[in-house]
């Protein structure tokens, strides 16, 4: 009997590439078949496969493999500190009484989308820079504000990133190679600016971090001198968060960190009691942490020449922007933001939805947030989805990335390290994006944040990115 002849006598077990339904029809007809996940490198687009091909080249490719091994290297060896709050003014390099820093890439006043608009008008207001929201549009659009994104700053800013003079900030210190970066504070859950809301309510919490929340903070820390955040952080991954939109733990951590200097201060026992009461509103109180700490690793690893590793994913709600290592300085690489998929607040539909918006996406840039969502199933009741999905999204960006963090392990992954390093090159080469989970705002301003879900940046994004480093890299 012929080879062919005994290979259709056999039970057959095919393994189907490219069209799924192709599988299913196979199963129809009582045989084995299994679905290779499958997609040409590039989309199968030349310019971007002949850009792979250039850095496969032997010299080129072990210039970028010790350029990547570098820039992974200074991610997973920082150490970031938290030594102090002070105000925007004080501390952020470049912020003036009328500059405004936001999310994202760069964007323009008559580009912003409605969220952002209704952060700007806010901040302007609460600067006294505008008697009222109507004023405020008014001054936003006469070119007396400079807008500049939050990253070019060296700051990070929650979803619109809307950070103006008096905020008072978060200032973190990587102990290993002396950067440092900022965030403002957690405005906690409710209607908040970050989300684009502006209503009086906003403005007199604002007040009331500016004159006791950030004070107090600051004055606890001048006693504490300085805070590991890195191990906080594995302690909150192997307690249930993936510490971007989960931080049940992390948030319990910090306060328990804070209390005793915060007892310590010569603010009024009302005084913190309201601070206490405010940290306990919410378990967001440590998000914006999180994010400063990434940032201050990722910006140690940003500016090595032939480096493809993604130092900065941002949004700023109408474009999608990265940053790699190998292009210093603000070089951004954008496509269009998308839509964010999860569940809804009650009374809002999927069409009530902006998109997506924030700095936020610094976590899973580091390798937490969605990265790590196999540390934390419960987070699939905000986000949407399965425990299983949450499993594989850690596994599967696995794919994009070049090594695990040791420092920072998930326990259902045998205590593995989170995913580390996003090569662009093997984003293109695989077709997989960044899973990123986050908050979705109501796309009018004034409004606030209307549910959470998933997310994935442009592809885009990351092939104006190959082919920009394609051309700087030579043999």
């Amino acid at each position: 009997m012929s080879k062919i002849n005994e290979l259709f006598n056999g039970k057959i077990h095919a393994i189907n590439v490219g069209i799924e339904f192709f599988k299913d029809d196979i199963i129809k007809q009582n045989a084995n078949a299994s679905h290779l996940d499958w997609k040409p490198p590039g989309g199968g687009k030349p310019e971007l496969i002949n850009a792979l091909d250039r850095l496969e080249n032997v010299a080129v490719a072990e210039k970028i493999a010790a350029a990547n091994k570098l820039a992974v290297e200074r991610i997973i060896n920082s150490q970031p500190m938290l030594v102090g709050f002070d105000q925007a003014i004080n501390v952020v390099p470049g912020m003036t009484k009328t500059t405004i820093l936001h999310a994202g890439p760069p964007i323009t006043w008559d580009k912003m989308c409605g969220a952002m608009k209704g952060a700007v008008t806010g901040a302007i207001v609460f600067e006294g820079l505008a008697k009222d929201i109507e004023e405020a549009e008014q001054v936003a659009a006469s070119g007396a504000i400079t807008f500049s994104p939050c990253h070019e700053h060296n700051c990070v800013g929650s979803m619109a990133g809307v950070t103006s003079a008096s905020m008072f900030m978060h200032v973190v210190k990587n102990k290993t190679y002396g950067n440092v970066a900022y965030t403002n504070l957690s405005e906690q859950m409710a209607k908040i600016l970050r989300m684009g809301a502006n209503d009086e309510s906003v403005i007199a919490r604002l007040n009331w971090m500016r004159d006791v929340l950030g004070p107090m903070l600051r004055d606890a820390m001048k006693i504490a001198g300085e805070i590991d955040l890195r191990l906080m952080l594995a302690q909150a991954l192997h307690m249930g968060d993936e510490c971007h939109n989960r931080n049940n733990a992390g948030t319990s951590l910090l306060i328990q960190a804070l209390t005793p200097y915060i007892l310590e201060t010569e603010f009024t026992k009302e005084q913190k009691r309201e601070v206490f009461d405010f940290v306990a509103s919410s378990d967001y109180f440590s998000g914006p942490t999180w994010m400063a700490m990434c940032k201050c690793a990722l910006d140690a690893a940003h500016g090595i020449e032939n480096s493809t590793i993604v130092t900065t994913m941002a949004r700023n709600g109408v474009e999608f922007g990265i940053r790699v290592s190998g292009m210093a300085g603000n070089t951004w690489f954008t496509g269009p933001a998308q839509k964010v998929i999860g569940p809804m607040f009650a009374g809002y539909k999927p069409e009530d939805s902006g998109l997506d918006i924030g700095d936020s996406a610094i976590t899973e840039t580091y390798g937490i947030g969605g990265f790590a969502m196999a540390a934390a199933p419960a987070i699939v009741a905000l986000v949407g989805g399965t425990v299983e999905e949450a499993i594989g999204f850690s596994t599967t960006m696995k794919e994009i990335t070049t090594a695990e963090n040791p420092n920072v392990t998930i326990p259902l992954l045998d205590f593995s390290g989170v995913p580390t390093g996003i090569d662009i090159r093997q984003v293109i080469q695989t077709g997989i994006l960044p899973i990123i989970n986050t908050a979705i705002a109501h796309k009018d301003a004034g409004i606030g944040m209307i549910g959470a879900g998933i997310t994935y940046p442009p592809m885009e994004a990351f092939e104006k990115a190959l082919l920009a480093v394609t051309e700087t890299i030579s043999e």
